[in-house]
C-alpha cells in the first residue's frame, strides 16, 4: 500500500467542511477554502491539491465545475456507511486530526474495505448526477438518450437524471488510481464498479399529476435516483453475503500479475454487482491499533436483540452496564384550528445499556 495522502472533503453550500482520509479510498480531492459557496467567484486551484496522480490531475481541470459534488459525494457515502454500521462491532467511526480518516481499517482487503469503496463510488456518481439535473454545472443536464416511448396514462417529462455522467466522473476520478496489476487494485477497481452498478439497478420512474383541483389528469414522468438510504441499503444486504476471494498470479508480457478468483467452488461466483474481499476482517471486540479496532466498550447495545447490535454479540460477551437516563420530551401534543401545534414537556426514564 503507499503512503498516506491528505486530502480535505469539502461539502460545497453555506459552509466547507473538511475531512482528513488516505489512500487505500482512492479520494485525495482537496477543495480549499478558496471556493467557499456553489457560486464562489475563484476557482479551485488543481495543482494544488495534494496527491493527486497525473490522471486525476487532468481531470479535475477538465471538470472542476463539477468538484464540489465530487467532494459532496464522497461525505454522503462516508455518512451512509456510519448509518448502516450503526450497531455494529465496527461502526465506520471516523478519526479527527489523523491522516487516516478510518485509520488501519482500511489498510487490508476486507469487506469492510470493499464497503467503503463501494458506497463512496457510488456517492459520487449519486451527487455528480443530482446537481447536473438540479442545474448546478453547465457541462451536463438531464438524460434525453434513455426515454423510450411513453405508457399508458403518462408522458415523459421533468428532469430524467443523467446516471450514466455521473457514473463515468465517478469511475474516471476514482479508479484512476487502481492502476497497478496487484490484487489490491483489482479489488478496489471491482468494488469501485459495484457501488455505481447499484444506482443504475435502482433508477426508477418518477411521475408528476397535472390538472384541476389536484386531478391527474396528465401525468408527466421521469427518471430518477432513489434517496441515498436505498442504495445504502442495497450496498449493505451486498456487504452481508460479500464473496471471499483468493488471489492468484499470472506472467504476462508486462510482468506478474494479480488476479482474484473465488475461494470456494462450490458457492455461486460473484457477479459485477457483487462486492468482493480475500483477507479476513478483525473482531473489532478490543482496541487495536495495529488493526484500527477501537473495540465495543461502553458502546450502547440492545438488551432484547438477537442480532449483531444486541448486548450479547456486541459486547463481545463481556457483559453490559445498565444506567437509567431522564429525557425531556414534547408529550399530550395538540392540533388546533387553525393552524399550530401545542405540546407539554414530559419527563421519561430510559433504561441505558452500555457494554464492558
Amino acid at each position: 500500500m503507499s503512503a498516506h495522502v491528505v486530502f480535505l472533503l469539502a461539502k460545497i453550500s453555506l459552509r466547507v467542511t473538511r475531512v482528513m482520509a488516505s489512500y487505500p479510498i482512492w479520494w485525495t480531492l482537496a477543495v480549499g477554502h478558496q471556493y467557499s459557496s456553489m457560486g464562489g467567484s475563484q476557482p479551485i486551484l488543481c495543482g494544488s491539491i495534494p496527491g493527486l496522480v497525473p490522471k486525476q490531475l487532468r481531470f479535475c481541470r477538465n471538470y472542476v465545475e463539477i468538484m464540489p459534488s465530487v467532494a459532496e459525494g464522497v461525505k454522503i457515502g462516508i455518512q451512509e456507511c456510519q448509518h448502516q454500521f450503526r450497531g455494529r462491532r465496527w461502526n465506520c467511526t471516523t478519526i479527527n486530526d489523523n491522516l487516516a480518516i478510518f485509520g488501519p481499517v482500511l489498510d487490508k482487503a476486507t469487506r469492510e474495505s470493499a464497503f467503503v469503496h463501494a458506497i463512496a463510488s457510488a456517492g459520487v456518481a449519486f451527487a455528480v448526477t443530482r446537481a447536473c439535473a438540479e442545474g448546478s454545472a453547465t457541462i451536463c443536464g438531464c438524460d434525453n438518450r434513455h426515454k423510450g416511448p411513453p405508457g399508458e396514462g403518462w408522458k415523459w417529462g421533468g428532469c430524467s437524471e443523467d446516471v450514466e455522467f455521473g457514473t463515468m466522473v465517478s469511475r474516471e476520478f476514482a479508479d484512476a488510481r487502481e492502476n497497478r496489476p496487484d490484487s489490491r487494485s483489482a479489488m478496489n477497481r471491482h468494488n469501485n464498479e459495484a457501488g455505481r452498478m447499484s444506482l443504475n439497478d435502482n433508477m426508477f420512474l418518477k411521475c408528476k399529476c397535472h390538472g384541476l383541483s389536484g386531478s391527474c389528469e396528465v401525468k408527466t414522468c421521469w427518471w430518477s435516483q432513489p434517496d441515498f438510504r436505498v442504495i445504502g441499503n442495497y450496498m449493505k444486504d451486498k456487504y452481508d453475503s460479500a464473496s471471499e476471494m483468493v488471489v492468484e498470479k499470472h506472467r504476462e508480457s508486462r510482468g506478474w500479475v494479480e488476479t482474484l478468483r473465488p475461494k470456494y467452488n462450490y458457492f455461486k461466483p460473484p457477479t459485477d454487482r457483487d462486492l468482493v474481499y480475500y483477507e479476513t476482517s478483525p473482531n473489532f471486540c478490543d482496541p487495536n491499533p495495529q488493526t484500527g479496532s477501537f473495540g465495543t466498550r461502553d458502546r450502547v447495545c440492545n438488551l432484547t436483540s438477537h442480532g449483531i447490535d444486541g448486548c450479547d454479540l456486541l459486547c463481545c460477551g463481556r457483559g453490559h452496564n445498565t444506567r437509567t437516563e431522564r429525557r425531556k420530551e414534547k408529550c399530550h401534543c395538540i392540533f388546533h384550528w387553525c393552524c399550530y401545534v401545542s405540546c407539554q414537556e414530559c419527563v421519561r426514564v430510559y433504561d441505558v445499556h452500555t457494554c464492558k
